[in-house]
């Protein structure tokens, strides 16, 4: 895949961070720990449930919330190829 036409992947837009999931706490709620050294609670939103299953250890891009800094919502989930790529070029760290 190192052939120079690798797929480009979501990148974080403004207010968005990486994170990785440290924990499932049920009722579409996940522990997660940012790459801003936050650890959050992130919101499954319910145009992901039974369509993106989420893991401990998944990479994934979260939005905080505005009003409450230690909440955040799930706005993508990386497959295991993306995430390795993104551990590799040094966007996170676990």
């Amino acid at each position: 895949m190192s052939d120079g036409n690798q797929k480009s992947l979501r990148m974080p837009e403004e207010g968005e961070v990486f994170a990785v999931v440290t924990g499932m706490h049920g009722a579409n709620r996940v522990g997660v720990r940012c790459m801003d050294g936050t650890d959050r609670t992130a919101r499954i939103p319910g145009r992901m449930q039974k369509r993106v299953w989420i893991r401990e250890g998944d990479v994934v891009l979260v939005s905080p919330w505005d009003w409450q800094d230690e909440k955040a919502d799930i706005e993508w989930r990386y497959d295991k190829g993306d995430a390795d790529r993104l551990r590799e070029e040094g966007h996170v760290q676990e």
